[in-house]
């Protein structure tokens, strides 16, 4: 499945950066942003975080292509989300930044693991450990997944599944080494039972205190 391309989006071209330009951009109900790559200049633009809200909240999410074009010219570019911003304590869009892509080159991505399901590992008393959250692929831009379900049912204790096991759309390719583990079920380790400090082992007597000698007194010289 491709990824979705929204519709072209009206973005301004930013003549003003600095920290004091951006809180007045805020204000404004518009965030910073900037685009590059692509051997083109870096150009500083205006968005509204209410669209890269629904962007984000879309089933491409980050990974989604966006077509913008600016405000007043024939400006478009391609872009995918390459970082995002947020204010760490409200949790608010701050900033983005987009890099340019060709639709007709591949580019290289990271796409987030979702695990679906439930092990029977688990079901069973098992733990079970999430080690590789994201999967880096090279593909077209237009071909981008949102993300990659791995189903989890039918493992059991002691499986696990690798990067090489997962299934791929045929115009996606898997880079990096194919047999890193993404997840696995363990065992609860046993608990152990330590004896209380300074007790006894069991089946061993408790050895009696040895009886202190009393010191033979000198014998005073008449």
């Amino acid at each position: 499945m491709s990824t979705s391309v929204v519709d072209t989006i009206v973005v301004a071209k930013r003549d003003r950066v600095g920290k004091s330009a951006s809180r007045t951009l805020r204000k404004n109900g518009l965030i910073p942003a900037t685009i590059y790559g692509l051997n083109e200049p870096a150009v500083s633009i205006a968005i509204s975080p209410k669209i890269v809200a629904r962007v984000l909240a879309s089933e491409t999410g980050s990974n989604s292509m966006l077509h913008l074009q600016r405000e007043g010219t024939e400006i478009k570019r391609h872009v995918i989300i390459k970082d995002v911003q947020r204010d760490a304590v409200t949790g608010r869009l701050v900033h983005l930044d987009f890099i340019r892509v060709d639709p007709t080159h591949k580019v290289r991505v990271h796409v987030p693991i979702v695990l679906k399901g439930t092990p029977l590992g688990v079901k069973e008393g098992g733990l079970l450990d999430f080690v590789h959250r994201s999967i880096e692929v090279e593909c077209l831009p237009g071909f981008i997944p949102g993300h990659i379900d791995v189903n989890v049912d039918n493992l059991a204790v002691g499986d696990s599944v690798r990067l090489d096991q997962i299934k791929l759309d045929a115009h996606v390719t898997l880079l990096g080494d194919a047999h890193n583990v993404v997840c696995s079920v363990h065992g609860k380790a046993a608990e152990e039972e330590l004896a209380p400090a300074g007790a006894p082992a069991e089946g061993e007597a408790e050895a009696a205190p040895e009886a202190a000698a009393p010191k033979a007194k000198k014998e005073e010289k008449k």
